[in-house]
């Protein structure tokens, strides 16, 4: 089992910036791929970020290409999220998932392991 526990959420006003990270434990060998994910009250879960375990290849959803950035650490078994130019549309608990596949995803389902998640506040 993987265990993720997310920190750096919090309230910021509209074009500030926020850095999460999600710090892995446990087996933390079957943490390959890797993701953000975010859900806002009343909508589902969707895609925020991905990255594969060599930090090599990326994919981010296309409302915050340019603005976000997602990285890892594998020596710290970390990942991270940073966010700047935060909109009040980012407003959402954001997820960290873990998957043992190494390939990039942006489905839910995909992934086997999640944190509890970590609440991010972007007043106008």
């Amino acid at each position: 089992q993987v265990q993720l526990v997310e920190s750096g959420g919090g309230l910021v006003q509209t074009g500030g910036s926020l850095r999460l990270s999600c710090a892995a434990s446990g087996r933390t060998s079957l943490s390959n791929g890797m993701g953000w994910f975010r859900q806002s009250p009343g909508k589902e879960r969707e895609f925020v970020a991905t990255i594969t375990w060599s930090g090599g290849s990326t994919l981010y959803l296309d409302s915050v290409k340019g603005r976000f950035t997602i990285s890892r650490d594998n020596i710290k078994h970390t990942l991270y999220l940073q966010m700047d130019s935060l909109k009040p549309e980012d407003t959402a608990v954001y997820f960290c998932a873990a998957r043992r596949d190494v390939a990039l995803s942006h489905t839910i389902r995909e992934y086997d392991y999640w944190g509890q998640g970590t609440q991010v506040t972007v007043s106008s």
